[in-house]
């Protein structure tokens, strides 16, 4: 019977995994279903970019100096720093900083709508809104959505600049092509002007274990595709003919803001790295975020980053523990099995 006990611990603690695994499941859609009444309650958030950076430039400069050199040298960097506040600079073009890291349904994007109203609001004329944006791409619709936030900008009179260090790609580049200026860096993921959609179908397999499954419609178009009827040529045809559709709205949407690029060249999926994109107009300069930053810096331009700043319950932090714990864990396992190919090719 020792076999039987220890099957049963073993039962036993997948019982406990899996229980838990699901309780921490329904808190995190708990949390994610109540993001909306939370936002309702954020506040704005505004860091400013030489303040964050200011002790590291006096702790790197120190270096170079004695003890009484890099005194007096602090003395005269905090005169002068009381002086530049006593300036009128009510006038003086500001940046302001958002970020937008997309995912498959840009679940952002209410978040993201909210700061462009209160910079919308607050922000002069003049002033350039920078967004640090990282996508590749998720539902046409929720990308749409996140596009047309940004077109508000420029309808606003606010200049948008774009900057990808990594990927804007599909709905990430139809959100990076608003901007009245795009850059990337050299190898960031550009382009990827397509439509793609996939649709399981297990009718074979049903139909193997004597399964019927109807589906019942009213519209010639109200169904075209199925996971679990069986598919015809006709549903096909309409499937293709949407995709088809929507695919010459996304050029329509990318050529209407890129009037200088040539979208058949472009629009056929394919993707580019930022270096290879500049030549194609797909963007308008290589560099990175950090470098546009410190040069409009450099230029004495104010630089404040923005962000909405939600009040976090107990459950809400735990929730967020928990999936990141979900997510390094599928990290790992990814990153095992990535690491017995190579050890295997």
């Amino acid at each position: 019977m020792e076999w039987w006990s220890l099957y049963s611990l073993f039962a036993a603690k997948v019982a406990t995994f899996l229980l838990a695994l699901i309780v921490i499941l329904i808190i995190i859609a708990r949390v994610r279903g109540a993001g909306r009444q939370r936002s309702a309650e954020a506040s704005l958030s505004i860091k400013e970019r030489r303040e964050r950076f200011l002790p590291r430039q006096h702790q790197l400069q120190g270096v170079r100096m004695s003890d009484g050199e890099y005194k007096r040298w602090q003395k005269q960097q905090h005169k002068e720093e009381k002086a530049r506040l006593k300036e009128d600079v009510s006038e003086q073009p500001v940046i302001w900083v958002l970020d937008f890291d997309g995912d498959l349904q840009a679940s952002g994007t209410d978040e993201m709508a909210e700061e462009i109203t209160s910079l919308i609001e607050g922000a002069h004329k003049g002033d350039e809104i920078v967004l640090r944006l990282e996508s590749g791409g998720g539902l046409v619709h929720s990308y749409g959505l996140a596009a047309a936030q940004l077109d508000r900008l420029r309808d606003a009179g606010l200049k948008l600049t774009v900057c990808v260090d990594r990927v804007a790609a599909s709905g990430g580049y139809m959100m990076a092509c608003c901007a009245d200026h795009l850059i990337a860096a050299p190898f960031a993921v550009i382009g990827s002007i397509g439509v793609v959609a996939q649709v399981p179908n297990v009718h074979r397999l049903l139909k193997k274990h004597d399964v019927d499954v109807e589906i019942l419609t009213a519209g010639e178009h109200k169904r075209t595709l199925t996971m679990l009827g069986e598919n015809t040529e006709e549903g096909r045809r309409k499937f293709l003919e949407d995709l088809a559709d929507t695919h010459a709205l996304f050029k329509q949407h990318v050529r209407q803001r890129r009037p200088q690029l040539d979208i058949d060249q472009v629009a056929d999926g394919d993707i580019w790295y930022g270096q290879q994109a500049v030549a194609l107009g797909l963007i308008d300069d290589v560099q990175t975020s950090e470098g546009y930053l410190s040069q409009r810096a450099r230029d004495g331009l104010d630089i404040f980053e923005v962000s909405l700043t939600a009040p976090r319950s107990l459950v809400s932090r735990l929730a967020h523990g928990a999936e990141s714990t979900l997510q390094r864990a599928v990290n790992a396992c990814l990153q095992r099995a990535l690491n017995w190919r190579s050890e295997r090719t």
